[in-house]
């Protein structure tokens, strides 16, 4: 049984959510985008199960995030997981159309930007991803921009990633959390990571190396009352990497075939990971199922952190 959020907003949580928020338990976040969008089933459910299990054994509660038939779901039990993750043609909902699809009693999975105004309206203060948006190559010309730097300007949520997606341009991305005042720390590192590689080539703006210091950090800017998230960048596992000088050939190669084939908008980032699993013989893939595993288990200590304030 779930419990009903709002009587005006159709929100409810599951179970073990409901019961971790009632005893004031540490829970974290978790997007669904990674589930209906980023691999076929049954592979994306292992993934699932996994990461939440992952989550349980650092003391916290997983709340995967994801819209089914026009209900916000904070949490979901294993029965509602499954068939997420059989769902075809799911949209993929962002700060702009979360709302269409709840109103429109559509299924969605939630992106970055939708899950963390999901979280800050369920309550929960940290986020596990695998890595944000940002600007795009080329973004100069085509003003292609992620909601998600906005977002983390606006709404108070600690998001946990291994960087930037590689894909895009990362200095610009960096500048455009600087404008919004979003504070970027590298976890146990002095430089901000790529994604599938532990160095981006780029200084980090900040470094902490415990999951204390970062809770003691969130709870600092919030007796400031400072508004908006927090981006803790996590290195992916050195034995999980690829070197970002490998990464940069592949990467260029996709971006050419994806000039060549005339993909634009949000059809470029899935085209751009599909293109990227075929180049890597699948170690694109493997590498970002392994940072995300690690971006739930870091998140988990902080949220426990957080709570022992």
């Amino acid at each position: 049984m779930t419990k009903p959020a709002s009587p005006f907003l159709p929100m409810e949580y599951s179970d073990e959510v409901a019961a971790a928020k009632a005893r004031g338990a540490p829970i974290v976040a978790l997007e669904s985008t990674i589930i209906t969008h980023g691999m076929p089933y049954p592979g994306n459910l292992n993934m699932a199960r996994s990461v939440e299990a992952i989550i349980r054994d650092q003391g916290a509660v997983p709340a995967t995030i994801a819209v089914i038939h026009g209900v916000l779901h904070i949490g979901l039990d294993d029965a509602k997981l499954e068939e997420l993750a059989k769902t075809e043609g799911a949209m993929k909902v962002s700060r702009a159309d979360l709302a269409f699809a709840i109103a429109e009693r559509r299924t969605g999975a939630t992106t970055v930007a939708a899950t963390m105004i999901a979280a800050a309206r369920a309550g929960i203060r940290v986020f596990a991803t695998g890595g944000i948006g940002g600007v795009h190559r080329g973004a100069e010309l085509t003003f292609d921009i992620s909601a998600d730097l906005e977002e983390l300007g606006r709404t108070a949520v600690i998001v946990v990633c291994a960087g930037a997606k590689a894909i895009l341009d990362i200095p610009k991305t960096l500048e455009v959390l600087e404008t919004r005042g979003v504070p970027v720390v590298t976890y146990d590192s002095d430089v901000f990571p790529a994604f599938w590689s532990r160095d981006s080539g780029l200084k980090s703006p900040l470094m902490l190396n415990s999951p204390a210091a970062i809770a003691n950090f969130q709870n600092m800017r919030e007796q400031l009352g400072v508004d908006g998230g927090m981006l803790i960048a996590n290195p992916v596992p050195a034995e999980s990497e690829i070197p970002r000088e490998e990464m940069e050939i592949y990467i260029a190669r996709a971006i050419d075939n994806a000039e060549r084939d005339d993909v634009t908008g949000k059809a470029v980032t899935p085209y751009l990971l599909d293109n990227l699993f075929h180049l890597t013989d699948g170690r694109s893939l493997e590498t970002n199922i392994a940072l995300v595993e690690n971006n739930a288990r870091l998140a988990g200590e902080i949220a426990v952190a957080l709570t022992a304030k």
